[in-house]
């Protein structure tokens, strides 16, 4: 989302040909899934803290639901497009086909930047969100859930808002929900563990044992954390992480080369997961450039931000010794870098 240039969803819709052509699907079926069968774009008026009303816009993009119900996240994000939600719905499309769910891929969004919301202004985004798209979802049509900044908090404020206007408790209308209000246990955990199950099976498909290996992290939110944490716990050596530095408005790289304490380092990151810089120097982290996280002499490297991360423009910098790379995000990789990586045998996950 951070070049202007670059279209997410055209993205998506040439990932789709490329499968589309190996499947050799019909016209018919190219036509339907290469677009989202309903999109919604909004208004949300907010009056905020100083007695002002600011006028945010909020989508919801279904993209498919064929299988069962749409599912998928609802981001909060100050660079958000409706062709990104387009292409986060249609990736929720085939991660859902992929491994036999029941479900169909929707994802949503709000151009709002958090940090510089009170959760008083962040709780009316919510609801005015769903009064939006009240008669549009649901535990039968479509179930949203938590993305980038956003939170099981969030998700309550949106299920309260719905349950207020039906009349009726709907629990299962939304997922993501602290365990105590009908949320479900490991749901937190989820994708950064994922991600490494799914990397321990490929080492162990590749004959590698996890303890020989070390990896660069680039994002430190939820993904990230949970990974780096199950990486440790099933032997890897982590030695840099990279994250956004909301003061200085860029990224930086935190490199520990005898390896990264997790613990300690989630004890100076902030709820979005920006490491505080100064404390991180005082723990014996180097602080270089945010894109240094794709150059260290690494094993693997886990993509745990956002889409367009891996391109034509850095991918020639992957250190030499890289062998897999396991993407926690949606779209970390384009294909013009998939080309490349290919051609230099790194196994993706």
């Amino acid at each position: 989302m951070s070049d202007k240039a670059f279209n997410p969803f055209a993205m998506a819709q040439q990932q789709f040909d490329k499968a589309a052509d190996f499947l050799n699907l019909d016209s018919g079926t190219r036509e339907l899934l290469r677009e989202p069968m309903r999109e919604f774009s909004f208004l949300i008026p907010v009056r905020m803290d100083d007695g002002k009303v600011k006028v945010f816009r909020g989508f919801r993009v279904q993209h498919n639901d064929s299988r069962g119900p749409c599912k998928g996240g609802i981001r909060f994000h100050q660079q958000e497009t409706i062709d990104t939600v387009r292409a986060l719905a249609m990736w929720m499309t085939w991660k859902c086909s992929v491994v036999d769910i029941p479900l169909g891929g929707g994802k949503g969004g709000v151009i709002c930047d958090p940090h510089n919301l009170s959760e008083r202004e962040q709780e009316q985004i919510c609801r005015g969100w769903m009064r939006q798209m009240v008669r549009n979802v649901g535990p039968f049509t479509d179930v949203p859930a938590p993305d980038v900044m956003t939170t099981g908090q969030h998700m309550l404020w949106m299920l309260d808002e719905y349950e207020k206007i039906r009349g009726e408790r709907y629990p299962g209308m939304i997922t993501g929900k602290p365990v105590g209000m009908g949320g479900s246990l490991g749901r937190t955990e989820a994708t950064g563990y994922g991600v490494v199950y799914t990397v321990r099976e490929a080492l162990r498909e590749m004959g590698i044992k996890p303890e020989n290996t070390t990896a660069s992290f680039q994002g430190f939110g939820n993904v990230s954390q949970y990974a780096l944490q199950l990486y440790q716990q099933i032997g890897g050596k982590p030695i840099s992480v990279s994250c956004w530095d909301q003061h200085d408005q860029t990224s930086y790289t935190f490199r520990k080369k005898d390896g990264i304490d997790v613990k300690a380092l989630t004890g100076i990151t902030d709820r979005f997961g920006g490491i505080d810089k100064g404390k991180a120097k005082d723990l014996g982290y180097e602080i270089l450039p945010g894109d240094a996280w794709i150059e260290q002499d690494v094993d693997i490297l886990f993509p745990c931000a956002l889409e367009h991360q891996i391109t034509d423009a850095n991918v020639g910098k992957i250190g030499k010794n890289v062998k897999v790379i396991a993407e926690g995000a949606n779209g970390p990789t384009t294909p013009e870098a998939d080309k490349v990586i290919q051609q230099r045998g790194i196994f993706v996950v």
